[in-house]
């Protein structure tokens, strides 16, 4: 290890723990687990991405093993997103992912990623290897399978930079889980969308073929992975703070934990422009029976679901609706009512991206905001999906700030 690599980490994992024992956090816990709860009304603000690769580029990390600069991220990012002064909490551990056998990225027997990028930001192009029919027989059934090896490795590592001063949390939770566990994404980079949008109508039978064979995957590796007693209470998710009464609060490495204590989180961005009809019987209808063996589940990224409330219904234990900036605010609102939490999403290409113009944001929160109360809302304001804040380290501070000041005068 580089003596300074270990210095600046255990610099930083002083300064996270700091953070992490402020009384606020409880205060925090305690404001999400009513809200999720359906108890308060009192509106919510958080930044679930923040321009991380921009104000954290190469040239400001000071780790000189690739090890530890990534780790010097997390942390840095951490740190800097507590100055934001919105709800986030900062939970007094660190999670590191386990390895697995094989490698995450061969979790269906055949190459499962983004494809290739310029680097860590730029676009990603999806290299879809199942085609046709023909191509049915290379996938592989997946499995639940830590590599303890490697694991170790890496964790004793980490632990020994910091594990005296941040306890470390490891992540055994299984690789089919959230992004990889929501059938859509993983279809949309196994078949590929232009794909998935010629299947639709010329091969359903196909389509549906694949469909069952991944929900079957996926619930195949969680119940394997509850059977093994790897999954803990660091495996809930859902991309917001996932305090409710219903499940229990995150705590590091506490294993043996069920599917029923943790949240959920499910998207089909894939089905953007597939109609509601179809989103059901080609998506949604084998997410479900995933979903609910969940204590609750959220729904939505970034796909427009204004005209797919009415089927999202079904899911018994739904708790969130994403509202991304695609949506329309107004007759999701008239739909949700006050029956589930609102994540309303405002577009960062108008809201940060190029500076915070005041005027505008006050004005598009003030007509979204007096549009959630009228119907009952109950409401979160989450900003993600930043790439860019303009290289100003202060916009997003800025930013939540007026969020707090316009859902006060909301009545929020």
């Amino acid at each position: 290890m580089i003596m300074e690599d270990r210095e600046i980490l255990r610099e930083l994992a002083k300064e996270y723990m700091e953070i992490a024992n402020d009384p606020i956090q409880d205060e925090r816990r305690e404001q999400w687990t009513r809200f999720h709860g359906m108890q308060d009304r009192h509106g919510m603000v958080y930044a679930l991405r923040y321009a991380v690769n921009e104000l954290f580029s190469e040239d400001v990390l000071q780790c000189r093993d690739p090890f530890f600069r990534f780790y010097e991220k997390e942390l840095r990012s951490a740190i800097y997103h507590h100055g934001f002064h919105d709800d986030v909490i900062t939970e007094p551990f660190f999670t590191v992912n386990c390895e697995y056998k094989p490698g995450i990225d061969m979790r269906w027997g055949v190459n499962c990623n983004m494809g290739e990028r310029p680097g860590n930001k730029g676009a990603a192009k999806y290299q879809p290897t199942i085609l046709t029919e023909e191509d049915f027989g290379r996938l592989v059934m997946p499995r639940h399978c830590v590599d303890e090896e490697a694991t170790k490795a890496k964790v004793d590592r980490i632990s020994e930079a910091i594990g005296d001063i941040l306890p470390i949390d490891v992540n055994r939770g299984p690789c089919l889980l959230t992004w990889t566990g929501d059938i859509s994404t993983d279809l949309g980079k196994l078949h590929g969308l232009e794909n998935l949008f010629y299947t639709l109508y010329d091969d359903p039978d196909f389509l549906v073929q694949l469909l069952e064979f991944m929900a079957k995957g996926i619930d195949k590796v969680q119940t394997e992975a509850e059977n093994a007693n790897d999954f803990s209470l660091t495996n809930t998710y859902n991309q917001s703070m996932p305090y409710a009464p219903e499940v229990r609060a995150p705590k590091a490495n506490t294993y043996g934990v069920k599917r029923s204590d943790l949240w959920c989180f499910f998207s089909a961005q894939e089905f953007t422009c597939i109609g509601p009809e179809m989103f059901e019987e080609y998506m949604l209808r084998y997410q479900i029976p995933l979903m609910e063996k969940f204590g609750l589940s959220a729904y939505g990224c970034c796909e427009d679901l204004t005209h797919k409330i009415k089927y999202l219904r079904r899911i018994k234990n739904l708790r969130r609706i994403g509202v991304s900036p695609f949506a329309d605010p107004q007759k999701c609102a008239e739909q949700i009512g006050g029956d589930y939490i609102i994540s309303y999403r405002p577009n960062p290409s108008t809201f940060i991206a190029r500076g915070v113009d005041e005027e505008y944001v006050r004005r598009e929160l003030h007509q979204r905001l007096d549009c959630f109360k009228q119907n009952g809302c109950y409401v979160e304001v989450e900003y993600k999906d930043v790439e860019t804040v303009n290289h100003d380290p202060h916009a997003m501070a800025r930013l939540v700030q007026i969020t707090r000041e316009e859902l006060e005068r909301a009545g929020y």
